[in-house]
């Protein structure tokens, strides 16, 4: 005889943020290691030897600013301080930006406040020759690869220096002299992209790597998973990071499945080493960085690497983060605020003061300012210089398709008239 126990029936599973506009910031979720308890494997060490590094978490920094463990990579003062220099000048520009989008200068922005550290130490330890696949919170990526900021500054107004001429969004940003690929609004396509790029360098006998960045929300898109796919099964000389900043727009993480298991964690199921790193310490940023490039240069494949941060701001200027978090929860993350922990270990290394440091805050204040007055020389939303319009159909195909050339000739037959 079956009975029948409503209890037992199956149940949906909803996933609830830990705490809501209104109430106190709980982030008792995160599993956090001491800094400096996470032994550092050798490259060379199986999946399957390593896969707990994939739910703890490697630390280098301490909170008394000191550096622990074996993590502990060789980063030169002068480094450090060029480091800070980058936080504080990539703030000082989202600043600017995100206020100009409020005024109405520009149409759209989104800033990378509190997630510095995942690029900065990445793009530290990458080659020049290696390709970057980025999403839109690497403006320091950017910078760092040269892209220039009045590039970046002319792009986000559409104006006649955008290097897209006025075919992306603002911060779709570009530079392939840098060897930085385009930003692209489609979630996660950069990562097949990145394997693909990957698995061309290696059949070409090449030493250089492709590194990816994406959110923990696009870790539920399919192209996620088809590109871990063939990086697994190709051991493409790939590094795979996931920025979790604990947002997708106002998606929490575990919607994303972050609650059943680190984002880390789905590396071993297909066999590439995961690393869960702490994304607000630049030191563990560059360490784990440097571990996942040398294995790939080594021929031992590809590393997906997890960057546990906190989106210090909001989305996106379309966005209101105050609806759905608490407004001080950044201030009680736990990993702290990536600029105030470097800027603390510096000054505890007699390296740096926090007079040096309002005075740089100052300089890259009017460095930004200065250089918004250049952008705006070259046009924006309401004044001019404006792009010619004939612009929209050149540099698209390499041979202009006849029904362009139609459409071209209609144009400037009116402009005739």
């Amino acid at each position: 005889m079956v009975h029948n126990d409503m209890s037992a029936q199956p149940k949906i599973h909803i996933p609830h943020p830990t705490a809501r506009p209104g109430e106190e910031p709980d982030f008792s979720y995160l599993a956090l290691s001491g800094a400096g308890e996470i032994e550092r494997p050798p490259t060379d060490s199986s999946v399957e030897d390593i896969e707990h590094l994939s739910f703890k978490l490697v630390r280098v920094l301490d909170e008394d600013f000191e550096l622990k463990g074996p993590w502990v990579p060789d980063i030169s003062k002068e480094q450090l301080l060029e480091s800070l220099k980058m936080m504080t000048l990539v703030r000082a520009y989202d600043d600017r930006m995100y206020r100009m989008q409020r005024q109405g200068k520009i149409s759209f922005y989104m800033q990378s406040l509190g997630e510095e550290a995942c690029s900065i130490g990445p793009g530290m330890v990458l080659r020049d020759s290696d390709m970057c696949f980025p999403h839109y919170r690497q403006q320091a990526l950017y910078l760092m690869r040269g892209t220039g900021l009045l590039n970046m500054m002319c792009h986000c107004l559409s104006n006649t220096r955008d290097f897209c001429r006025g075919r992306q969004m603002p911060v779709f940003y570009q530079h392939a002299k840098g060897n930085v690929f385009t930003i692209s609004g489609n979630l996660t396509t950069q990562y097949p992209q990145a394997v693909g790029w990957a698995m061309a360098s290696a059949i070409k006998g090449s030493e250089d790597i492709a590194a990816s960045w994406i959110g923990d929300g696009s870790t539920a898109e399919s192209d996620f998973h088809q590109a871990l796919t063939f990086a697994a099964v190709y051991q493409a000389p790939v590094i795979l990071n996931v920025v979790n900043n604990q947002w997708a727009i106002s998606t929490f993480q575990a919607f994303a499945g972050g609650e059943l298991r680190p984002f880390a964690a789905r590396g071993p199921g297909y066999g590439i080493p995961g690393l869960r790193v702490d994304g607000n310490d630049l030191f563990a940023t560059y360490a784990a960085t440097e571990w996942a490039a040398e294995r790939a240069r080594n021929g031992g494949g590809p590393t997906l690497i997890e960057f546990v941060t906190y989106r210090g701001g909001a989305h996106s200027t379309s966005d209101d983060p105050s609806r759905y978090r608490p407004k001080d929860e950044w201030a009680a993350f736990p990993l702290g605020d990536p600029l105030a922990r470097l800027r603390g270990h510096l000054e505890k290394l007699g390296y740096w003061s926090e007079d040096q440091q309002a005075d740089l805050e100052a300089e890259m204040k009017q460095h930004v300012t200065d250089t918004w007055k250049e952008a705006c020389s070259y046009g924006t939303m309401t004044d001019g210089p404006w792009l010619d319009p004939r612009e929209m159909f050149e540099d698209v195909y390499e041979e202009m398709p006849e029904h362009l050339k139609e459409q071209q000739q209609e144009m400037l037959s009116l402009e005739e008239d």
